[in-house]
């Protein structure tokens, strides 16, 4: 076949024959590759006349050797992305096959023990049956009964026999059957998932298993992994009191650890422990710990006021090295947490070993993961340009809410007298310093004056409500529940010095812009900074250096995943955002209770094989909904801290007593209109007070759409009154209704709508109708509503609105027509905009 001059030239060929670079010309072509991979025809030109050891190559070739250099770096990349995809995969593959493995014993242990209980029920009418042998073999097959064991010395003989005993309990935990695993619900395994996650079914305690790849060193990962403050948020403190040496090279320490209580109804949990490090003849490091106690004799540590004592059964980390670099872990948490102890309401928080996953397993691997990716991608956007030091205020956010929820002595709080009502707690501390984890001072130059703080708190216990969408509903609209003079009262406080007591003003809050900080990998948690709008008229009160800025930190909004904690943090900060400032946080906690999401089959095994296609985050995919939004039952925990000066503590605590009771019942408001049993039935739509049924609403829409414009709004309107609100609801047009008032407010939307305003039904009916639109906007609308309310109908030329977010949004047109009921008189006004998107 002949070959064109034409194509000779793409090819870079002249004359027949490829061009042939001297080693200098290809070096000068590299350097200038990495200052500009794609010149353009001037550039190419210039570098020829600047280069002269270029100067006899024509440009069309030089154009091709570019394009030839960019397909080799396009190779390389995608050769070494197939590269890292394969060493997961086969990770991946190995987990899978140990899992096999792991589930074969598991039936092999079923199947026998199942022909054991059959041949025992055949033979138990006869009166030769023994008993006590039955028993005995019953007993054997159980994996959740501990064995007594002898008594032991606190020598290092002794200390060592019992680590080597934690460390065949852990490994047969970790890799075998000695404790019935079953997956964790919602979770699936994958190459890009966070791992393998199985939690308990029938064992003693709560526990929880995780496999997992993670691209850091063995010796990494032990490290990060034994400093449990850096990654466990329930974790006050864990003091190493001693550490010894093994013969084997390994090391036995002696811990004492305490995790914080969740809410303000139970005590804080301790522990005593040992923890055993060694490396395992196939290079695999072993992390492994258990609790010491009287029974096994060894060294004792005597009960810590305001502290439950709990035990953790042989739990663990291990550690092998993977091939291609990084590792995979195997984590074991396991532990007995003296359900006892707490209200009998509260007991599922400490009997749910989804929670145990959830809190502590999970975040042990999310951890590690988040900081692998860090390193294996420095300029990788997320976690920003300074991450370890975003962790750090995350973890000060948390560890001051927990310190203000759990009010320990130690830390200097005392409670003030109850004003009659339990409801609120009130705890005061007159060294701050250490709580807010920082000098009392702002790099811009105002000191804090105030020498105390101030913690109102609660928990209350809601209904059918699940805690991911009522947090995102806090999170989203902090007018339903905030009080801007409190906001302002705070931050001052905390920033410039003494204050005057705020006055409470209703309906003052200005809004919130928020502005994005940072997320995880998986976006499970997003750190994020609150500008409080429209508070300039309190300046006048107090000393306020300019506007209020929140850092707020926020998990669990997502409604699909099983068991999941939501929280949402929040502290004012200085507009330096320096790294050592003050952090006095506040916020909520909400937890489920239900543990209906723990195993519900004895002898449950894992489907892994056809769960390999998910998404990042290794859940469920997004809009399975209905497997969590049954009857929920969770314990909100409410925590408010204020800083003052001493001689204003009697006002200060009252202020607070009455805020956190204003909040409570904002809450509940919420929550009680977010309540399925609230909710028509259609999944998200709500009828607000002074409305007609949902259903009713939809047709006069349709019906008077057609009237008044002479055309079916909907494709097909022949069906019920369920169908028409469906269509409705799911348009592809943004719908909503106006009232009728001198000012009038919106009273329903559509799906488009709701996320056109950046808003939710419940929320919907404190949006006027002005507020969505510009100056011009407003002009024109106000021009259009006598026509509207006259002829029937209007059409709006496209334009810019507002959300309720505050973002501009334009759109191409928009109608507006009179919504008529059953006796034909005007009940409200419906605008529909059409081809709408966010500027």
């Amino acid at each position: 076949m002949a070959v064109t001059s034409s194509c000779k030239d793409k090819l870079g060929m002249d004359s027949g024959k490829y061009v042939r670079y001297t080693p200098e010309q290809v070096e000068a072509l590299e350097r200038l590759y990495h200052e500009c991979p794609k010149p353009s025809s001037l550039r190419r030109q210039q570098l020829i006349r600047e280069c002269p050891i270029l100067s006899n190559i024509e440009p069309k070739q030089i154009k091709v050797w570019f394009q030839n250099r960019r397909c080799r770096e396009k190779q390389r990349k995608e050769s070494s992305r197939l590269q890292v995809v394969n060493r997961k995969l086969t990770a991946m593959n190995k987990l899978l096959m140990e899992e096999n493995d792991r589930l074969q014993k598991q039936v092999s242990q079923l199947v026998y023990e199942n022909s054991f209980f059959r041949q025992q029920t055949l033979t138990a009418a006869l009166p030769t049956t023994d008993n006590n042998s039955c028993e005995s073999v019953v007993t054997s097959g159980q994996h959740n009964l501990t064995p007594q064991r002898p008594p032991r010395d606190a020598s290092p003989a002794g200390l060592l026999s019992l680590a080597e005993e934690t460390l065949t309990e852990f490994l047969s935990k970790a890799t075998g059957t000695a404790v019935e695993w079953v997956q964790m619900p919602g979770m699936k395994p994958g190459p890009d998932s966070i791992g393998i996650i199985a939690i308990s079914h029938g064992c003693s305690g709560v526990a929880s298993r995780a496999c997992g790849l993670v691209g850091l060193e063995p010796t990494r990962v032990a490290e990060i992994l034994k400093d449990r403050p850096s990654w466990f948020r329930d974790c006050r403190t864990v003091d190493v009191l001693n550490v010894m040496s093994t013969g084997s090279g390994g090391t036995i320490e002696l811990l004492y650890m305490q995790l914080y209580a969740p809410t303000t109804l139970a005590p804080a949990r301790d522990f005593w422990l040992m923890r055993y490090t060694s490396v395992m003849e196939d290079g695999s490091l072993v992390v492994c710990e258990r609790s010491l106690n009287n029974t096994q004799n060894g060294p004792s540590m005597p009960p810590v006021q305001s502290f439950v004592r709990a035990d953790i059964l042989p739990s663990g980390y291990l550690i092998r090295p993977c091939e291609g670099g990084g590792s995979i872990i195997h984590i074991v948490d396991h532990m007995d947490l003296e359900p006892w102890s707490v209200p009998e309401v509260l007991r599922p928080l400490y009997e749910s070993s989804t929670l145990l996953s959830q809190r502590t397993t999970m975040a042990a691997l999310r951890h590690l993961r988040q900081i692998s990716q860090e390193i294996s991608h420095p300029t990788v956007t997320g976690w920003g340009r300074r991450p370890a030091a975003l962790r750090t205020l995350g973890q000060r956010l948390s560890k001051g809410f927990n310190e203000a929820v759990n009010g320990f002595t130690d830390e200097g709080w005392s409670m003030l007298e109850s004003d009659g009502m339990d409801d609120v707690t009130v705890l005061v501390n007159s060294s701050p310093s250490k709580l807010m984890g920082a000098n009392l001072s702002y790099a811009n130059g105002f000191p804090s004056m105030s020498s105390t703080v101030l913690c109102a708190k609660a928990s209350m216990l809601l209904q059918n409500v699940p805690p991911a969408i009522l947090l995102r509903f806090l999170r989203e609209h902090r007018s339903e529940w905030a009080d801007s003079g409190i906001d302002a009262y705070s931050a001052a406080a905390v920033k410039a010095g003494p204050c005057s007591i705020p006055v409470t003003r209703t309906g003052s809050f200005g809004g919130q812009i928020i502005l994005p900080l940072a997320h995880t990998i998986e976006h499970e948690e997003f750190m994020e900074v609150i500008r409080l709008e429209s508070m300039s008229h309190y300046q006048d009160d107090m000393m306020m250096p300019g506007g209020i800025f929140l850092l707020q930190l926020c998990n669990g909004v997502d409604e699909n995943a099983v068991g999941t904690c939501a929280e949402l943090m929040f502290a004012p900060i200085d507009a330096s955002f320096a790294d050592d400032a003050p952090l006095l946080p506040s916020g909520f906690r909400i937890i489920p209770l239900d543990s209906k999401a723990e195993a519900s089959s004895p002898n449950r095994t894992l489907d892994l094989a056809s769960t390999l296609e998910v998404g990042p985050a290794g859940t469920r995919p997004t809009g399975d909904y209905s497997k969590n939004s049954g009857c929920t039952k969770s314990v909100m925990t409410i925590a408010f801290q204020f800083a003052f000066e001493i001689h204003l503590q009697e006002n200060i605590a009252a202020m607070a007593r009455q805020y956190v009771r204003s909040i409570i019942s904002s809450v509940q408001r919420v929550a009680l209109a977010l309540s399925p049993s609230h909710i028509s039935s259609l999944p998200g739509l709500r009828s607000p007070p002074g409305t007609p049924e949902a259903h009713t609403l939809a047709r006069w829409i349709c019906q008077s759409y057609r009237f008044f414009l002479g055309v079916d709004l909907l494709k097909s309107v022949s069906g019920g009154s369920e169908s028409i609100l469906k269509e409705i609801w799911d348009h592809s047009d943004a719908l909503m209704c106006c009232s009728l008032k001198a000012l009038p407010v919106f009273t329903f939307a559509n799906e488009t709508g709701l996320d056109m305003l950046e808003t939710t039904l419940v929320a919907l009916q404190d949006i006027t109708l002005e507020k969505i639109f510009d100056d011009n906007g407003r002009k024109a609308l106000f021009s259009e509503l006598p026509q509207i309310m006259q002829q029937g109908f209007a059409s709006l030329q496209g334009g810019i609105c507002i959300s309720s977010m505050g973002r501009p949004i334009s759109y191409e047109r928009a109608v507006a027509w009179k919504v008529l009921n059953e006796e034909e008189d005007p009940h409200c006004i419906c605008f529909m905009f059409i081809n709408w998107s966010f500027v």
